[in-house]
């Protein structure tokens, strides 16, 4: 009360309200726990080159149980038997199509890492043009099931994790006869931004025309458009007075 130069009633009124306040306001409108993303891939540098493993923790592990596999021989009647080889037959068969695609993520991951080397070397900037066919060739499959192995299936890498659909982008042709992959692009734009005067902001005219001498023709609403999905505000809102 000496401190706050409170009387006692008002004093204990305060205390009261504030005890009463929830310290976790946060909570209440909290959806549930939280989702961590296990990688399904794990990619790795190792004496100079890049090895690709599946990540045996993201792996169910899968077996028969002998017990109920030798039931088959000791039914004692047909139709248990035949009740007890269906359900083996269909778990068998569940182990078989987890192998088949364990083997097909690790294929297509391996390929992907191969063809965007450059990207995991350097960063984004280098990143190759890549779509669901280039794989699909390499590796000898349909377009479909990379599609599917790919989606919601994540790698872990030095440069952190990622979608496996995240090294799929468009390409833009450059002036040497060259392609460049839209996530290079984006990424080089964003560098641009980055290292531009906070007096005087890049606009996306003068952008294109940057990106124009380095040897990639993009329509100046090609790179409003990749501004935009960074999340970047255009050049007027930028503007800085120094």
């Amino acid at each position: 009360m000496r401190v706050t130069r409170l009387k006692e009633d008002v004093l204990k009124e305060a205390v009261n309200l504030i005890q009463s306040l929830d310290p976790r306001p946060g909570q209440s409108i909290q959806t549930g726990e939280p989702e961590y993303v296990i990688p399904d891939v794990l990619v790795r540098k190792h004496n100079g080159h890049w090895t690709v493993e599946l990540n045996s923790d993201s792996i169910p592990r899968l077996q028969i149980n002998q017990h109920y596999a030798s039931m088959c021989n000791n039914a004692r009647n047909d139709g248990d038997s035949q009740f007890i080889r269906s359900n083996l037959q269909d778990a068998k068969w569940l182990i078989k199509s987890l192998e088949s695609r364990n083997d097909t993520l690790l294929r297509v991951s391996r390929c992907i890492v191969e063809q965007q080397q450059a990207f995991f070397e350097q960063g984004e900037e280098y990143m190759k043009p890549m779509v669901l066919a280039d794989i699909a060739q390499a590796v000898e499959m349909h377009e479909s099931t990379i599609s599917r192995v790919t989606t919601q299936k994540y790698l872990h890498s030095p440069r952190g994790i990622f979608e496996l659909k995240y090294f799929f982008s468009s390409h833009v042709n450059t002036e040497g006869g060259g392609e460049a992959s839209s996530t290079a692009i984006r990424a080089l734009v964003k560098k641009l931004i980055a290292a531009e005067n906070p007096a005087k902001p890049l606009s996306d005219s003068k952008l294109t025309s940057l990106l124009s001498e380095q040897g990639i023709m993009v329509a100046r609403r090609t790179v409003a458009k990749y501004r935009e999905s960074l999340s970047i505000p255009p050049s007027n809102q930028r503007k800085q007075l120094v």
